[in-house]
Parts: structure tokens; sequence; C-alpha cells
């Protein structure tokens, strides 16, 4: 017979998944520390909005507390004997930092990229001929190296493009090719900006000279990977971690199913099947507090995120600023496995403030207790991002308590 969950024990199941039934570090963060929780969430989606603190950075950050970000930037972009790389990028989620021996895993999406995008780099190639043996040639001789000094470097008569994203020049267009087909990885990053490199440079022997994996293997392993990050979910959240076509992830989780790794669970108000891993555990509570960013891992899937906790979210980023009902980069606020607040942050490097321009609590929530609880976790937050003040607005029925706690 199917076991039932209760909706509770399922969001607590998820919680535990993503190291938050775990207490902080009761010292200064570690590798050790840091690689507990890779495995656990198994990637760290990037994002190019800066106006708190980097996406793949805040995760981190809500899971262990204070800790020192070169431990990631170590992680995914150096790499020595004693120290070896544990992450790399690749398309994942979104762009995403994964483990390095998750690599050959994502062959089957490098042999999409290449069929899909065939057509538009014949033309760049018809246009610009050898355009992309010179980038490969440059990247060899002058890697890691980013696409601005590849546009001077490479063939003068290649067109630059002006303008933003959506204006990519030639060589961009073909150095995001070769990262998304496997031909080119991400050396290092300077600020935000990739440096391209050989996947030799980047991946050990070992991953790059793995055996190949089939795309039927390829789903079942992320699949796994996606349940052992969310304990329990459906079919679709697990589809979601990793972007799997609709019919290789039923497929995957079918197989899983009939060979014991994964257990087909009846969620309490849950529509759909869900499925727990066999190794999931339940707390019988949740303790503890973690502002999460928008790209955090618990909550990216906003349908599971009603689900699990009751709570409507949406990212305002792209919302006209009349239109927008909490602000532009809002924070959850997770307290004792609840979502219970959200907070709009913003942290202004140039007067070393973190600011809060709105503060929302949910219904029902302990305000006083809320924020409190909350003020707490603003403080520990600008201490980690070497900010000096914080500063909280007047929007929000939260936002008069929290000054004052603060």
């Amino acid at each position: 017979m199917t076991e039932t969950m209760t909706a509770a024990a399922a969001r607590r199941t998820a919680l535990a998944a993503q190291g938050f039934a775990d207490a902080r570090p009761s010292g200064p963060p570690t590798r050790r520390h840091l690689q507990k929780v890779l495995s656990r969430v198994r990637l760290l989606q990037l994002d190019s909005v800066n106006v708190a603190v980097r996406a793949h950075y805040m995760p981190v950050f809500s899971r262990l507390g204070g800790y020192d970000q070169s431990l990631v930037d170590d992680a995914a972009w150096s790499h020595s004997a004693r120290r070896p790389r544990l992450l790399t990028e690749y398309w994942a989620h979104e762009a995403s930092l994964i483990p390095v021996e998750d690599w050959p895993l994502f062959r089957w999406r490098m042999d999409r990229y290449e069929t899909r995008y065939a057509r538009h780099i014949r033309r760049i190639a018809e246009s610009s001929p050898g355009l992309v043996d010179d980038v490969l040639a440059t990247v060899k001789e002058l890697g890691p190296i980013g696409a601005g000094t590849l546009e001077s470097t490479v063939g003068g008569a290649v067109p630059k493009a002006k303008g933003g994203w959506w204006n990519r020049s030639d060589v961009k267009h073909v150095c995001e090719w070769l990262f998304a087909v496997g031909e080119l990885s991400t050396g290092t990053r300077r600020g935000f900006q990739r440096l391209y490199d050989l996947p030799e440079r980047v991946l050990p022997p070992e991953v790059r000279n793995a055996p190949p994996v089939s795309d039927e293997e390829s789903a079942r392993q992320l699949t796994l990977r996606a349940a052992v990050a969310h304990g329990v979910g459906t079919e679709k959240d697990l589809r979601d971690y990793y972007r799997l076509e609709p019919a290789r992830s039923q497929r995957a989780v079918g197989e899983l199913v009939e060979a014991g790794l994964l257990e087909q669970v009846s969620v309490q108000g849950w529509r759909n099947p869900a499925y727990r891993h066999p190794q999931a555990r339940t707390p019988r509570s949740v303790s503890g507090r973690a502002l999460l960013c928008p790209f955090d891992p618990l909550i990216w899937e906003r349908d599971r995120t009603q689900r699990l906790f009751d709570f409507h979210y949406r990212i305002e980023i792209y919302v006209p600023e009349p239109k927008r009902v909490y602000g532009y980069y809002v924070f959850p606020f997770l307290l004792d496995g609840e979502l219970v607040a959200r907070v709009d942050l913003k942290a202004d490097r140039v007067t070393s403030t973190l600011r809060v321009p709105g503060a929302f609590a949910e219904p029902g929530a302990d305000t006083a207790r809320v924020a409190a609880e909350l003020a707490e976790e603003l403080h520990t937050m600008a201490a980690w991002l070497e900010l000096e003040n914080i500063q909280v607005g007047d929007r929000g029925d939260l936002a008069a308590r929290l000054a004052a706690a603060l």
C-alpha cells in the first residue's frame, strides 16, 4: 500500500533534505561544511542580479551563516593538488555550479544544444569562415579569457556588437555555443565575467575521459540527485531540478520506483503522486532561521513552495515598480520550519548599508517574535557582507516592528 504523509511531514522532509534541520556551525564554516551543503543541494544557481548578493553565494549563507565567500570561489574556480576543484559550470537548473563529477551526466544536453543551434552557428561560420577554430585556438593559447578580449583578439574583421545581452557579437555567440556543447568551459570568473578555457584545463582527466553515459542512465542519475535534494517531491518537482524533458523524467521515475530507489507516497493536499528518496529523513521538528534568496533551491519552484508552505511567491524584478506588491528583490524568511515573512533587500555598498525598503509578515505570524528573529538574521547578513548599517524603510506591516527590533 502507498504510504500517506501529512503536508507537515512532507515540509519537514523537504527542509531536512536541504540542510535546514541541522544547526549552523559553532565556529567559522570550513570547506568540509561547504561539501556537506553541496552534497544536499547538488547545485548552486548562477544569476547576474547583484542587488543584495550574488545568487550562488546566498544558499550557502542560508544554511551555514556567515562564511568566507572564497570557500565557494575556490571550490568553483581554482584547483590544486591539495584542494581540488569541487564545482564546474554548466546548464543544469539554469546556469549553475555543479559538482565536477556530475559533468558527464549532461552530455545528452550538450548533444541537444549542438543540434538546436547548428543552423545559427552554420550561418555565423558562413559569414565569418574559420571563426570557431580561431576562438578555440585563441582560448588554447591565452585562456582563461573573456569574450571581450576574444572579440579584440580574434579576426579584426569580425563585427562587434553594440548594446546588451541580446545583441551579442558573433564571437560571444560562438563562445556560448562552444560552452553549451562542452568544447569550452569556465576557467574562472573576474567579477561576474566568465573567462573561457578548455575543458582539459578545468576538468580532471577521470571526469573528462569518463565512459559515455546513456541518455536513460543520465536521466536516472539526475533524478536520483534531485530526489536527494527534495527529500520528497512530485515527478514534476524532480524533473524541474535539472530541467529534464517530461517523457524522460517520467520514464526515469518509473524505473527508479521499480528498482526500489524511489518510494511512491501520497501527500495530503497534493493532487499528484509524490516520490521520496529512501534515505530521506523526517525530523519531528525543525528549528532555526534563514533568509532565502529568490534562487534558493528550496523555493525556486514556486508551485512547490505554495504546496509546502502555503506561501505565494513570485519574483518581481521584471514587474514595473508601481505594480510590485512586495519589492524588487524579496527574500522569504524561514523560521522554525515555516515561511513567516518576506523582506525586500538591497546592499548599498557606497554607504555600507543593508537597506530593507519593505518588510511584510505572513498572516497569523507572531510579529513580535518574527521581528526579533529577523533583526538578528539581518545583523548576521550585514556582517557577512561587511556592511556597517541596516536601514528599514516604511513599506509593509512588519517594517515598524523590525526597525524597533534593530
